[in-house]
């Protein structure tokens, strides 16, 4: 089966298709089976990057499938990296974006996450996050996930993987420049890589009210991934920052998604 998204002058977009009824049924009744299958493999140590990028696919497809459509612009972007691995900085909506990406991204860049260390917690699921070797931090201690993310951020990037980082303290469907701080940037400059800015809308897969991770799925909500051009650290960081959160606004804001304090 193949199941890699077909880009077309550096944009996809998900063809046309049917509604259905139940759309959150028949989506989690095909998403439990791929991570139940990927959670075996990844306890035994035998779940591949490749094998992560296929169960990742498969989400995104199984979403489709129930109507939700994509939108992804800006892969000619990521071409501008050369390959080199990347700080990833995005907004943070929804679990959508956790399953996606890998699956996006690929065979250009292989990616870990900066995760709450929460996420490595969660029966079944924490075998296939553990397996991906992310940046975990507790976000009880600024200075020490601080620390952390700039020691093993670097790392992961030496050892070839992008990072991506959702700077934001939570999942929000709003964007507040305020709330959005420079860790990425920190890590950009400390590992001396570039910046590709991500912004995104993935409300289409909605928060739970019982479990956060598993919401409704709404397939009237279309979702967007938008890479910027790559950004290069120079001096302190702040003017990148201020660029990765222009670019991110804007997007936003052309979506009609709400941003506050849009001149931070």
């Amino acid at each position: 089966m193949d199941l890699g998204l077909r880009y077309q002058n550096g944009s996809y977009c998900t063809k046309e298709k049917g509604s259905v009824l139940f759309p959150s049924f028949l989506f989690y009744k095909s998403l439990i089976p791929i991570i139940i299958r990927a959670s075996k493999k990844a306890k035994k140590n035998n779940y591949s990057y490749e094998e992560w990028v296929e169960s990742s696919l498969r989400v995104v497809k199984g979403l489709e499938n129930v109507g939700v459509k994509f939108h992804i612009d800006g892969i000619d972007n990521i071409k501008l990296l050369d390959g080199k691995p990347a700080v990833i900085i995005a907004n943070h909506m929804s679990t959508l974006e956790t399953f996606a990406l890998a699956g996006i991204l690929y065979p250009h860049l292989r990616i870990t996450f900066v995760v709450k260390k929460e996420l490595l917690e969660i029966p079944v699921f924490k075998h296939i996050m553990i397996s991906r070797n992310p940046v975990a931090v507790t976000r009880e201690n600024p200075r020490e996930d601080l620390k952390k993310v700039l020691e093993e951020g670097t790392k992961r990037i030496r050892e070839g993987y992008s990072v991506v980082i959702f700077p934001q303290t939570t999942r929000l469907y709003e964007f507040d420049v305020k709330e959005f701080n420079s860790i990425g940037v920190k890590l950009a400059k400390k590992a001396e890589t570039a910046i590709l800015p991500l912004a995104l809308k993935t409300d289409a897969w909605q928060q739970g009210k019982l479990i956060k991770d598993f919401g409704k799925i709404n397939p009237n909500k279309e979702v967007y991934f938008i890479f910027g051009r790559p950004v290069q650290v120079k001096g302190s960081g702040q003017e990148e920052h201020k660029e990765v959160t222009r670019f991110i606004s804007e997007n936003l804001t052309k979506l009609n998604v709400p941003v506050k304090n849009p001149n931070g």
